[in-house]
């Protein structure tokens, strides 16, 4: 996004973007999209090699809170994927990083994020149901061994449209906790093949995603899996929830832009009637718009970066502002180019699907539209 970029993010930019073009071009993401895992795990730690992993790994994982240069570092990546519809686990494994960072225990650090930042480890957040409402729900916790206050916790319940599930290593969940007084939220970090975990693959929209069902039967973890404190975790769900929908955004971002891009230049090389199809007027009149929408866009999802990365007290409702907007624009902006693409658009060949998908994806993907407004409102007290 047009952050005000410094000389090294720049160059961080420039990098990213080659790496993609000359490792993940579009046309090794269609031979991926039917893979099982949709990305090439043999390429996560060339990506880790250029810090995609490592943004929210803090020196010495002395942990504290997420910093404001990671979180703008991650948009510049992030927008650099969506521009290529890039699979893999940038964002989930990101969020999962941040959450170690800011609430983990030494030891939950040092076992994890060195793994994460070298790209041999991936993640993801279990949390929502299959309606996708970002709350916490789907997955309970109770205490476990002697007595009603043992040191153990047992989760039951399926999270589901789990983000790179099926490929995930560790599972950040965010489960309800009936053993702390007047309910709460705790977090555990589990290992994606503890006994009792069960993961299974869904189908998906987007050919450049898995998305996943996690069941936890009886799944038993111990007081050292607690992320942060029991039953107080409430806070840093909705900073986790901020920060991948910020990181979402961004790939939002970059795919409408680069689908305007692509459109605009088959406007002006289509020729009908003698006469390049961008100069019709009902054309002009897309054109204008999709130029609109991305670039409202841009200016959304830019706040809602900012206001995540400088730890806002309404970063929240900046975020879901973006979220609403940028959900419902990016669609009328991937179905409008399919317009002016007329029937070659609707072909397999096309890269214009692709593009689609994803940004159909992005608008349900940790919160729609209406669920971001209802939250505002919230927010508001309404």
């Amino acid at each position: 996004m047009d952050l005000q970029l410094s000389d090294d993010q720049e160059l961080f930019r420039e990098t990213t973007a080659r790496f993609i073009d000359a490792r993940l071009p579009l046309p090794r993401v269609r031979e991926l999209a039917d893979t099982p895992v949709a990305h090439d795990p043999a390429l996560l730690g060339e990506a880790a090699e250029l810090g995609w992993f490592a943004l929210f790994v803090p020196e010495e994982h002395g942990g504290g809170s997420v910093s404001g240069s990671a979180v703008r570092d991650a948009v510049i990546v992030a927008e650099e994927r969506g521009r290529f519809v890039q699979p893999g686990p940038f964002v989930a494994t990101n969020v999962v990083a941040s959450a170690l960072a800011r609430d983990g225990s030494a030891e939950q650090q040092s076992a994890h994020l060195p793994a994460f930042a070298s790209g041999e480890r991936t993640a993801s957040w279990a949390f929502t149901d299959r309606s996708g409402v970002p709350e916490v729900g789907a997955v309970r916790a109770s205490r476990s061994g002697p007595g009603a206050s043992g040191d153990g916790y047992t989760l039951d319940g399926t999270a589901s449209l789990v983000p790179e599930g099926p490929s995930a290593d560790l599972l950040l969940v965010s489960a309800s906790d009936g053993a702390t007084d007047g309910g709460g939220v705790t977090q555990f970090v589990v290992d994606a093949t503890a006994p009792g975990v069960t993961v299974t693959q869904l189908d998906g929209l987007d050919l450049t995603r898995r998305f996943a069902d996690v069941r936890f039967d009886g799944t038993s973890v111990a007081a050292s899996a607690v992320l942060g404190a029991p039953g107080g975790a409430q806070a840093s769900v909705d900073a986790q929830l901020d920060l991948a929908v910020a990181l979402t955004l961004a790939e939002s971002i970059g795919a409408m832009r680069q689908l305007a891009e692509i459109t605009v230049e088959y406007s002006k090389a289509r020729i009908a009637f003698g006469r390049p199809i961008g100069s019709f007027q009902a054309l002009k009149h897309i054109l204008a718009d999709i130029s609109f929408w991305a670039e409202v866009s841009l200016a959304a999802a830019g706040a809602a970066a900012d206001a995540v990365a400088d730890a806002r007290s309404t970063g929240s409702e900046i975020v879901s502002i973006a979220k609403a907007y940028v959900g419902e624009a990016g669609t009328q902006l991937a179905q409008q180019c399919l317009q002016v693409h007329g029937g070659i658009g609707f072909t397999w060949e096309h890269d214009l699907h692709f593009y689609l998908r994803r940004l159909a994806a992005d608008r349900v993907l940790y919160g729609d539209p209406q669920w971001h407004r209802e939250r505002i409102c919230r927010i508001h007290g309404l």
